[in-house]
């Protein structure tokens, strides 16, 4: 069973029915960065993006025609997969109330064409609460979806880091989760969620991302 506290499923229902841009941001450490100087010799452009779902649309989206170009850039996307990738939903019910996610195969490929996206330039992380939502049956037909389409994964339970080989860069990615829709035995072996970064073997990396 889910491992959210019960406070937090209680004001679910009217986020949902009352979406809100607004947020607490008291936990969140103010935004800082500095550039390298001198720039290094060897760069790549890395566009990390959020959850890619159906959950509020059934078409594919519109993009500014400014994001589309800055996505079509990147060397590489990589982003959240919140949705499983199914054909038919098997949670019929709460699929149509929104509390289990899922999308169709021909709706992720639209969308990635929407926004400027090559899949070939994609990677996309299964680890997140939602990733069983259409049970055992959808997530392995996600993975095959996800292959068919020629993207990549990370967040499973195969390995904490997934080496990615990006211009002369190797580049690995950590993905995982602390949050669970379902009973964590049905997580275990399947998604990845190891947090300690001490359990991540950086060797070989010129860059880890988490």
């Amino acid at each position: 069973m889910s491992n959210y506290p019960f406070s937090y499923k209680l004001s679910w229902l009217p986020r949902f029915l009352k979406p809100s841009l607004a947020g607490d941001a008291q936990d969140f450490a103010p935004m800082a960065g500095t550039l390298m100087d001198p720039p290094p010799k060897q760069a790549v452009r890395l566009a990390f993006v959020g959850d890619i779902s159906a959950v509020a649309n059934r078409s594919a989206p519109d993009c500014d025609p400014a994001i589309k170009a800055l996505l079509g850039a990147a060397d590489l996307v990589i982003g959240n997969c919140e949705s499983p990738v199914v054909d038919r939903p098997s949670a019929v019910l709460g699929t149509r109330l929104g509390t289990h996610h899922a999308m169709s195969e021909p709706f992720l490929a639209e969308a990635l064409t929407a926004v400027g996206v090559a899949r070939e330039k994609l990677v996309l992380s299964l680890a997140n609460n939602h990733v069983l939502d259409q049970g055992i049956a959808g997530f392995d037909e996600t993975i095959a979806a996800l292959l068919r389409l020629g993207i990549r994964t990370i967040g499973l339970a195969d390995g904490p880091v997934v080496p990615i080989q990006v211009g002369s860069l190797d580049i690995g990615f950590a993905a995982f989760t602390l949050w669970r829709n379902a009973d964590e035995k049905l997580f275990a072996g399947r998604v990845s969620m190891d947090s300690d970064p001490a359990s991540w073997p950086p060797a070989g990396l010129d860059l880890l991302c988490a």
